[in-house]
């Protein structure tokens, strides 16, 4: 590209920036009549039930979010580290996936208000790592720790058990896997599946640090610049926390297993 395209396009971008961002994403969700939202399957946030149907808390959220807005609801499930990339491509409208705030986040896409409200937390094995009751106690570099590739399981793990290796996967249940199978020490991943866990493999995991190491708070994401759409989700959350709408939702997946019988036998 020549010097005279580089001011030709420097001085149009600014008429050209306001004209694209004239038209909201919730315009476009009404003229289409359906709302597509991106997630990525993690339990109980979103999952496959018996008959292969998306369910969980997100699922929820964004069919009741559509039902307000008078429009039919499409999830588009996609690579959790791969997610940001294809909202801004506009492969979706927004991401409805429990996305936790952060900084290295907020430099790409635009967050709502939060809409829940969780924690990185660890589970350990009880063959591999047994009698540990310190996070410190697994900064060893002999300690092979796991976590999901792109959550936030990794920078927690990484800031705060630096000597340790750790391993990333591409789903939770392979990082449960390698912590069952005996090729890890600890698993970190997101609050209730540490202490669901334990429930469910007594005999070989245990949650050596009780409660959360990180606490996070969880948006809705939007490609930069929405102001309408932020204006009208933040609305839109701060109702259903007003009639807890999103309590009882949190409630019900996240504080007990009643759903449990829809995706096992």
């Amino acid at each position: 590209m020549n010097r005279r395209t580089l001011l030709l396009a420097a001085a149009v971008a600014p008429w050209v920036r306001p004209a694209l961002a004239a038209e909201s994403v919730i315009d476009s969700i009404k003229a289409r009549g359906v709302l597509r939202s991106g997630l990525s399957t993690f339990v109980p946030w979103a999952m496959r039930d018996k008959q292969g149907e998306l369910i969980g808390y997100e699922l929820d959220v964004a069919r009741r979010l559509a039902a307000d807005l008078g429009v039919k609801h499409e999830p588009v499930p996609t690579a959790w580290d791969g997610i940001i990339p294809a909202l801004l491509a506009g492969n979706f409208d927004m991401i409805i996936g429990g996305m936790t705030i952060t900084p290295a986040r907020a430099e790409s896409v635009d967050f709502t208000e939060p809409y829940s409200f969780s924690g990185v937390a660890m589970v350990a094995s009880l063959k591999t790592a047994p009698g540990l009751s310190r996070l410190e106690q697994f900064n060893r570099p002999d300690f092979t720790l796991v976590a999901r590739r792109g959550t936030n399981a990794v920078p927690t793990v990484q800031q705060m058990l630096p000597l340790a290796t750790l391993r990333q996967f591409d789903d939770d249940a392979q990082a449960l896997q390698e912590l069952l199978n005996g090729r890890a020490m600890a698993w970190f991943t997101s609050t209730p599946k540490p202490a669901f866990s334990v429930v469910d493999h007594p005999a070989d995991l245990y949650q050596p640090v009780k409660g959360v190491l990180v606490a996070q708070k969880d948006a809705m994401a939007l490609r930069k610049g929405d102001t309408k759409a932020l204006g009208v989700l933040n609305d839109w959350i701060a109702a259903r926390h007003a009639d807890g709408f999103l309590a009882g939702r949190f409630h019900y997946w996240f504080e007990g297993r009643d759903w449990l019988s829809l995706v096992k036998s």
